[in-house]
């Protein structure tokens, strides 16, 4: 358990275009080693008489002794007949040598996975969940999330708003409530994927938080006059001013990112670097996001997506995150949570969860709620027979 930082950027005061806020992240240097490119998906050869699609995605690319990333797509070129010329075969990849890039998926197909694969499988007999879970992943129904395009305000912010010198992320703030976070390890990579936001996934409350509210207040600087007789004096108020905005926004505004505690799992060795996934512990009350995350050896962020949950996630994943901690019995996690077993079910029943029971607690649970009562005891509370 660890939690989420900021280190190694710096928070500049946010730009307001009605209900939307972009707080921007700065970098006073690159990072080394380490790049982002949009999409980077070789050229596949499909016809050219056609219209294709190509799912927004990201490609990290990385080198392993911290040497400069070149743009993506950069490649030395000779002469055609010196191509041609050449008989000599090409060098078989010597044992030990690794890949240095990787893709993400893209928004929407990775937080289908965020939760699913976040807690144990059950280790038991179970066709029911086996054939479930792997066509149509653990969360039967994934939850409505909207295309940036549909959050009112957002593509316009995205265009007009300023791109500072050095920026390597943003924080987007839909009336003052936090959607999501990017950063990126190079300045390039953030002017290539700035545009791309408006392509990602909110969720519910962010669209609706866009069509209910109008305008947000803007924080304006005061400098105190009176302590102002030369230029260094003003740079100096306006840095003060600056560290007031950074200090009130990371532990106002961003306080549901930044201070709760997160579970990360490394998924992938990037030479210096870890590509990480992260979850918050579910029992808490407030704010949950989920994301990925590329540290560097400090624990410093690289590269950092997140996502925030909505009222329904985060019920399913606390559900979920009680049966996995108790081998998936119903008797243990009842207990755990403070509920009776028939609660427990009904629970379920009511998070989308109820196919994971068996069919004779679950036909039970049916024919007392059909009948007008309440659901009685299970006579066995194991979610499925052991093998």
């Amino acid at each position: 358990m660890s939690r989420l930082t900021f280190a190694g950027l710096e928070t500049r005061p946010g730009q307001v275009w009605g209900q939307v806020r972009l707080v921007p992240l700065v970098r006073e240097a690159p990072v080394q080693g380490l790049r982002m490119h949009p999409g980077g998906l070789e050229d596949l050869g499909l016809p050219a008489d056609g219209c294709w699609y190509t799912p927004h995605g990201l490609t990290a690319e990385w080198t392993g002794d911290g040497s400069g990333v070149p743009e993506f797509g950069t490649a030395m070129r000779m002469a055609a007949s010196t191509v041609r010329g050449s008989r000599r075969p090409k060098a078989k990849p010597r044992f030990g040598d690794r890949r240095t890039r990787v893709r993400f998926v893209p928004r929407r197909g990775a937080l289908e996975t965020y939760l699913p694969l976040a807690f144990r499988a059950p280790v038991i007999a179970w066709p029911e969940w086996s054939s479930r879970a792997f066509r149509h992943s653990l969360l039967p129904q994934p939850d409505r999330t909207y295309s940036g395009a549909l959050v009112d305000g957002l593509a316009d912010a995205l265009r007009v708003f300023e791109i500072h010198p050095g920026q390597c992320g943003v924080l987007v703030y839909v009336a003052d409530a936090l959607s999501g976070v990017l950063v990126t390890p190079h300045p390039d990579d953030y002017r290539w994927l700035h545009p791309t936001l408006v392509e990602d996934s909110y969720g519910e409350l962010i669209w609706r938080y866009s069509m209910l509210y109008v305008a947000v207040p803007e924080f304006e600087a005061r400098i105190d006059e009176s302590r102002v007789d030369s230029l260094a004096d003003l740079r100096a108020q306006a840095r003060a001013v600056q560290r007031e905005w950074a200090a009130f926004h990371d532990g106002t505004l961003a306080a549901g990112l930044l201070d709760p505690e997160y579970h990360f799992t490394e998924t992938y060795a990037m030479a210096d670097f870890r590509l990480v996934r992260y979850r918050p512990e579910f029992a808490s009350v407030g704010e949950a996001h989920v994301g990925e995350a590329i540290l560097d050896a400090q624990g410093r962020p690289a590269f950092l997506q997140s996502f925030r949950l909505s009222e329904t996630h985060v019920r399913r994943a606390r559900l979920l995150e009680a049966l996995s901690n108790n081998e998936w019995r119903l008797d243990e996690t009842a207990e755990a949570l403070g509920l009776s077993a028939p609660a427990l079910v009904a629970l379920l029943h009511n998070s989308d969860l109820d196919w994971m029971l068996r069919r004779d607690i679950n036909q039970e649970l049916h024919s007392h709620s059909k009948g007008g009562q309440g659901a009685t005891p299970c006579r066995r509370t194991e979610m499925h027979d052991r093998g």
